[in-house]
């Protein structure tokens, strides 16, 4: 992977201040416009044309789901949430009559071609995941004119025609390398583990962390190294640059959906271990688990079924005539510790577990919370 500068990295991605939020922004409360107060300057967020959306037909809907990829613990979680448990849900209810679901293994082509294919088959929604910011805004504005919105979860587009849902992933990157600095006692060496260079949550998460860290003068990012959010990836990546690379580490910053390779990594390399940032695997919680004194918190900022859960809720209620006010709706990080673990997980736990610890969905998207989002919630 090609290094970036920090200088680099921060015209692309960028702290906005509160007085540069504009349109539906305002209609928010401040307790929700927190939330903003550091976030990817790429991020639209203001008011949204769908705010007076109508769908093409009443319900029952047929709902697409464009995924990037399918081989990682995150999104096989995120899969059974919305086939086996929404998907049916919705269909009992009588508001969803079928959904279709494709992957295109981080091939943008691909992924641009099969909801073409969606649209042209009549879906009346689509829901993405993780992407790159531009890449899909002449597709989304095609699926615009044929009456279908667009939901990107887990990231965002910089189209003002789809809904963005995510947690606000520059601040859970300000958050975990802050955090990481004060384990290390604000000094050493940090090797930093991104995600897939290129997609929007990534890119503000590394964004972030750097950010964080020009308050630790002290500490010297040493590598970075991309587990492209799969647990095999990152493992090797990391003993690669482990194998080459025999200065001392003090910490390891990685992202979601890959603590568990990066974990073995460190064990395997026979080195002390040190602190590493967690963000949700079970298999890397129950080491922490066996283990209570390693680290002292760890950050849901990708729990994936429940991220599923919100643009889910966001979509049917926008296609319900609720009208969503601003383009991008984020949620703020949220801390978890060893007794959160402690109650998630057995102390036999399985240390190659393919689960998920997460906050529950009261938690995530709380209604009173959802509804604000709303002009006219239901």
């Amino acid at each position: 992977m090609r290094m970036k500068t920090f200088a680099a990295t921060l015209s692309a991605v960028a702290i906005m201040s509160t007085a540069s939020m504009a349109g539906g922004l305002d209609d928010l409360p401040q307790s929700i416009r927190d939330v903003y107060k550091m976030v990817d300057t790429q991020i639209p967020v203001g008011a949204s044309p769908l705010i007076d959306f109508k769908a093409k037909k009443s319900p029952p809907w047929k709902i697409g789901y464009a995924s990037t990829y399918a081989g990682n613990t995150w999104q096989a979680t995120a899969l059974d949430e919305i086939v086996n448990r929404l998907a049916p849900q919705a269909k009992e209810a009588g508001l969803v009559s079928d959904l279709v679901v494709t992957q295109a293994d981080f091939k943008d082509a691909v992924q641009i071609q099969q909801m073409r294919q969606m649209v042209d088959d009549g879906v009346d929604a689509i829901i993405i995941c993780c992407s790159n910011v531009t890449a899909f805004n002449p597709t989304i504005e095609y699926a615009w004119s044929k009456g279908v919105p667009v939901f990107a979860y887990s990231g965002y587009t910089t189209s003002p025609y789809s809904i963005n849902v995510a947690a606000n992933h520059m601040q859970g990157g300000f958050d975990m390398a802050t955090w990481l600095a004060g384990e290390m006692g604000g000094k050493g060496n940090l090797v930093l583990v991104s995600g897939v260079p290129g997609t929007a949550s990534s890119d503000a998460f590394d964004a972030g962390a750097k950010k964080a860290l020009e308050a630790f003068p002290d500490i010297k990012i040493i590598g970075e190294v991309a587990g492209k959010w799969t647990d095999q990836v990152a493992q090797t990546e990391l003993q690669k640059f482990l194998a080459v690379n025999p200065t001392q580490i003090d910490g390891v910053l990685t992202q979601a959906a890959q603590e568990n390779g990066v974990l073995n990594a460190m064990l395997q390399s026979g080195r002390p271990m040190v602190p590493i940032t967690l963000g949700g695997e079970a298999s890397a919680a129950c080491y922490w688990r066996k283990n209570p004194d390693w680290i002292s918190k760890s950050f849901h900022i990708w729990p994936p079924a429940r991220e599923m859960d919100q643009v889910w809720d966001v979509m049917l209620r926008t296609l319900g005539g609720e009208g969503p006010k601003v383009q991008s709706m984020l949620r703020p990080v949220l801390p978890y510790t060893i007794d959160d673990v402690k109650a998630a997980l057995p102390e036999d736990c399985d240390l190659n577990s393919t689960g998920w610890i997460q906050p529950t969905a009261e938690a995530w998207w709380p209604n009173d919370v959802a509804k604000e989002f709303f002009a006219n919630p239901k």
